[in-house]
């Protein structure tokens, strides 16, 4: 596969070792950089590749690597206190959704005023995001969440326990290296939980809210490719052509969701920060639930996705929880620990949660609730 390079509006280098062309590009950007990434990628020795295209280009690097599955504030403040003690004119992130979501708020906090809570999305707190920050390249080792190409970061606040999201077009990367080598190494499971965040992404954007015929085309066709490739990635995980169009579903589901996405994420956001549920599996599990919840509200949607899937609109949450069964998910919530006497607080958080603002269907409280009992 040879590599190909695309703006929309990140620019993105797509291809099998992309990673290589790393140390070329990021001289564009200066000559010293703080990698962020995590333990798992460091111990995976993805890092090791990043590390020599730097080297061979003359690039200087630090590393911090203290960033958790689901981040904490905590995450943010210790990695601006290594990119300003190393020096580094800008960042290279590396990994799943969380370094590349720490390595965006880094760039925030390393030149705005603290508190993080402040720039809370669900405030207004864009507004608030008005100066330059250090350049970024997102080289994401997953395909879930798309953060190479959002413009959000998600992080667990302090003051309030819960996950936050940060939104702003300042925190697009400059450049995202997509390259379906890093993610062969994946295990099955985490494969199919960040293929489902992707999916999801897809499948509520083009559910959600509002009018934008442009990201409604980009969700079904990442969507298409989620169904199509996300199985055999899962079980076949050395099939480039399947990991590859993972990256490319996970990329187009976070551009599509700048137009919304649904119940399905408040709900997921409190099973990550209280459960500590993975947030792609927390997804899957809530999924069906809500494409049923939807279904009365948005049919004509509900069908379109359902012919993707092979079915007709009413069997889509039972084709969902088949596809979910097929990858080796659990069946539900209960499996992973979450029983009813958490689901009072999980639904206070989940209606706190801006995303369903979006949803298509209106959530009350007591909604929400129910859509935790049935995905028990």
């Amino acid at each position: 596969m040879s590599v190909t390079a695309w703006s929309f509006p990140t620019r993105i280098l797509f291809g099998n070792g992309a990673i290589r062309e790393l140390g070329t590009r990021a001289k564009d950007f200066g000559d010293s950089a703080l990698i962020v990434t995590d333990e798992g990628v460091v111990k995976a020795g993805i890092i090791d590749a990043v590390k020599s295209s730097l080297d061979a280009a003359g690039v200087r690097h630090a590393t911090f690597d203290g960033v958790h599955p689901n981040p904490y504030e905590d995450d943010v403040a210790a990695g601006v206190e290594a990119f300003k003690r190393s020096g580094a004119r800008f960042i290279i992130a590396v990994g799943g959704g969380s370094p590349l979501d720490v390595g965006k708020l880094i760039r925030l906090m390393a030149t705005h005023e603290p508190p993080i809570a402040q720039y809370d999305d669900a405030i207004g707190g864009d507004a608030k995001i008005v100066h330059l920050v250090p350049d970024m390249i997102a080289v994401p080792t997953t395909a879930g969440t798309g953060s190479e190409v959002g413009r959000s970061g998600v992080v667990t606040v302090r003051a309030t326990g819960r996950k936050t999201v940060i939104f702003a077009p300042r925190l697009l990367a400059n450049l995202a290296i997509l390259d379906p080598e890093l993610t062969v190494g994946m295990p099955a499971r985490t494969t199919a939980a960040t293929g489902f965040d992707a999916l999801t992404h897809c499948l509520e954007a083009y559910l959600s809210r509002g009018d934008h015929p442009m990201a409604d085309a980009i969700a079904l066709g990442g969507l298409e490719l989620a169904v199509k490739h996300l199985a055999t990635a899962t079980h076949d995980g050395k099939n480039l052509e399947a990991r590859g169009a993972m990256m490319k579903s996970a990329a187009m589901g976070a551009v599509a969701f700048q137009k919304g996405l649904g119940a399905c994420h408040s709900l997921a956001h409190p099973l990550s920060s209280e459960k500590h549920l993975h947030h792609g599996l927390a997804n899957a599990l809530c999924l069906p639930a809500v494409v049923a919840f939807n279904a009365e509200t948005v049919p004509e949607r509900v069908e379109r996705v359902a012919q993707l899937f092979g079915v007709g609109g009413s069997e889509l949450p039972n084709a969902i929880r088949k596809l979910r069964k097929d990858l080796g998910l659990p069946d539900g919530l209960r499996a992973e620990g979450v029983t009813e006497s958490d689901l009072d607080k999980l639904a206070d958080l989940a209606f706190i949660d801006a995303c369903h603002q979006s949803n298509p269907r209106p959530c009350t409280r007591d909604d929400l609730r129910r859509l935790y009992v049935q995905s028990l």
